[in-house]
């Protein structure tokens, strides 16, 4: 191909003479050929906008180094050794205009999609930013893995909806893992088959329950591979590089903006670019003009312009988090560097959705303050607010931006309240006793230890009350225990989960501390981590002194109690209807198709990896499938595909030649003995040892 454009240009010089023009016409149909026939990927119609209009690191010095003045630098992607995939998303490869099947086979695909080959107009480049990391200013950070190969302008005829939320027209694609850059600090830039899997998907997980996120088009290994200690234990092991394919119409995030910080009063750590004013107002005409083009047209005041794209980040910030506390996922790592400035998800790291519902839960065992569990995310999403505007300022004036944040918490509370309706099928009236209601429904799910994803799930085969019904209604409240109480905890589970962290004695002394020597307790733990040990150690005291048939009995009168009050809910819903059989059936329908079935629990991801670290990729490609319709059953995908206790039945997509690797689990205990469960089941006693960091 690179030998074809020359020729063609001297066969145009000398067009006047017959036999060159046969020569003319031979090449061009031999080129149209070898253009129809090659890869789909190397006909991707690359617009790399944000290397034109961002500054761009003019060094190509190799090696981690401080990036001063600059948004991105080059990189050279390193290649894997036979890459092949794990798994493709269709859905997701079609925002570029590509076929998944069609990808899927074709042989240069994975070298492509690894960064290991360059498409055609694809520019790799590293993102430099900086974040607040568990509260600390942790200054240059960067994309360490993450490798941008360009923008895909949106195929002809994609869906308008799409264009809607992406008015760019291009999608910016990702390679995670592609190896070094300047932002790889102590690290390799590579990733592993494990944390590769758990992205691709979650992303695609978090699309089809309708949660705006970025999305993964495909997964590669190889047989490269890098040393990694899975378990921090001491004992590391190798294990094979592996590559996502990330999709999304920008990846620029709130720590984006704060490579321009000056030195921070408790780290000492400044931004790069740090008395660079240019390049802020640079990133945020870039950002406005792109992404959010009608705060643009309908604002010609700047500092307007730039309050009203504030107010919209924050919305779609309080949106977003009201959409994961309704489904129980947890990020588990919402430093400022992880929050998108489209409201996206971003960065699916060690993250978690909740199985038994526990307002503390923490989905990060590297987290071991609580700061980013699931209670306390929409606070941090806030607090990161604060770091946004503070990077934007003068931009953005300090009075401004404390007026939009003071706005966050009402409108957090209306998406929840507005969420959580739907989820109780609460569909023609809003009432003040609502918010009761929900906070009683998740106190009795606290206490009694219930599956999130599958009480709410059950709620809809609560009827409502109808007339003269009377008789009949202890019965149905019972029935209705009963089926809540198939999704409560048992005193076994209860009492581990209750069992403090913290040996005893050191709860003593940090107690004795707390009020001989404050400064010094505050310095080595807080407050709200004593209140859980000290929470833990009561509940448990309670545990221990109780039977199985007293839990049981005390757990019934709970959810009876509270079906009462919801039943009562329901009948005034039924006021003013004339066909009460419709509207049982619209909010059957309403909450079915707003309460998943399934979610991407940690123990469905585990079987997935440990089978795709055996060679057999076919349970990560099941998964998917369940997982792109989770509100709705699927005959023949109710149940993963084991046969036995190691093997899969699709041997056909095994990788072959593959040796099972050892040690590699992120889970301190195999799954691959336990029998399988379905896809819409509590998890099983070995998913509480699952450690994800």
């Amino acid at each position: 191909m690179a030998y074809l454009g020359p020729r063609l240009g001297v066969s145009r010089i000398f067009l006047p003479h017959v036999t060159v023009f046969r020569v003319l016409c031979t090449v061009r149909m031999d080129e149209m050929g070898l253009a129809v026939g090659r890869s789909s990927l190397e006909r991707l119609d690359f617009d790399n906008v944000a290397l034109k209009k961002l500054p761009l690191d003019p060094s190509d010095e190799p090696g981690v180094r401080m990036v001063k003045g600059a948004c991105f630098s080059r990189v050279i992607p390193e290649p894997l050794n036979s890459p092949r995939f794990v798994a493709v998303s269709g859905k997701a490869l079609a925002l570029l205009g590509l076929d998944g099947e069609e990808v899927m086979n074709d042989p240069l695909g994975p070298e492509y999609l690894s960064g290991s080959k360059v498409m055609p107009g694809s520019e790799p480049a590293a993102h430099c930013y900086c974040g607040h990391q568990f509260g600390q200013f942790a200054g240059q950070l960067g994309d360490g893995a993450a490798c941008y190969l360009g923008e895909v302008k949106a195929p002809p005829g994609q869906n308008p909806e799409l264009l809607r939320e992406n008015p760019s027209g291009r999608w910016e694609i990702q390679v995670k893992g592609a190896g070094l850059t300047p932002y790889s600090r102590k690290a390799d830039g590579r990733k592993v088959l494990r944390s590769s899997i758990r992205e691709f998907l979650c992303s695609e997980a978090m699309f089809f329950l309708g949660i705006p996120t970025t999305r993964a088009g495909s997964v590669v290994t190889s047989d490269s591979k890098v040393i990694r200690d899975v378990h921090y234990s001491g004992n590391p092991c190798y294990e094979k590089c592996s590559v996502v394919l990330r999709i999304a119409p920008t990846f620029l995030r709130f720590g984006s903006f704060e490579i321009f910080k000056p030195a921070d009063e408790f780290t000492g750590r400044q931004g790069p670019s740090y008395g660079r004013e240019e390049i802020r107002g640079q990133m945020l005409d870039y950002v406005i003009e792109m992404f959010y083009p009608e705060i643009q047209r309908d604002h010609p005041d700047r500092v307007e312009r730039n309050v009203a794209f504030f107010r919209e980040v924050m919305s779609r910030t309080a949106r977003l988090v009201a959409q994961w506390q309704c489904v129980g996922f947890c990020h588990g790592v919402l430093n400022t560097d992880n929050m998108s400035v489209l409201g996206l998800t971003l960065d699916y790291g060690p993250y978690g959705f909740m199985d038994r519902f526990d307002p503390d839960f923490v989905c990060n065992a590297s987290d071991n303050s609580g700061r980013y569990s699931y209670k306390a995310q929409p606070a941090i999403c806030r607090w990161n607010l604060v770091k946004l505007a503070e990077a934007l300022a003068p931009e953005l004036p300090p009075d401004r931006a404390k007026a939009v944040i003071d706005e966050y918490l009402d409108q957090f509370n209306r998406f929840y309240l507005e969420n959580m309706r739907k989820k109780l099928g609460l569909l023609r009236k809003e009432e003040p006793e609502d918010e009761i209601l929900i906070t009683e429904l998740l106190r009795t799910m606290h206490d009694t230890g219930a599956d999130f994803t599958n009480t709410f799930r059950n709620l809809a085969q609560i009827s409502c009350p109808s007339e003269g019904e009377t008789e009949r209604d202890e019965e149905i409240v019972r029935k209705a225990s009963e089926l809540l109480l198939e999704q409560c905890a048992s005193l076994e589970e209860l009492k581990s989960a209750n069992t403090p962290t913290m040996d005893p004695r050191e709860l003593s002394m940090l107690l004795s501390m707390a009020q001989s020597n404050p400064a010094l307790f505050e310095m080595i733990s807080d407050r709200a981590t004593i209140a859980r040990q000290l929470d833990r150690m009561s509940k448990l005291k309670v545990l221990l002194e109780t039977s199985q048939d007293e839990l049981r009995a005390r757990q019934a009168q709970e959810w009876t109690s509270w079906i009462a009050l919801y039943r009562k809910r329901l009948a005034r819903e039924l006021e003013g209807q004339s066909d009460v059989q419709a509207v049982q059936e619209e909010r059957a329908s309403v909450m079915d198709g707003t309460n998943p079935r399934v979610v991407l629990r940690n123990y469905i991801a585990q079987n997935a990896i440990e089978a795709a670290e055996s060679g057999d990729f076919s349970e990560v490609r099941r998964v998917l499938k369940v997982l792109e319709k989770p509100f709705s059953s699927q005959p023949g995908l109710e149940l993963p595909a084991w046969v036995g206790s190691h093997r899969r039945t699709e041997q056909g997509e095994r990788d072959e030649g593959e040796e099972p690797q050892q040690g590699t689990s992120s889970s301190s205990s195999s799954s691959t003995a336990m029998s399988p469960l379905p896809y819409d089941s509590k998890p099983p006693a070995w998913a509480r040892q699952i450690c994800v960091t």
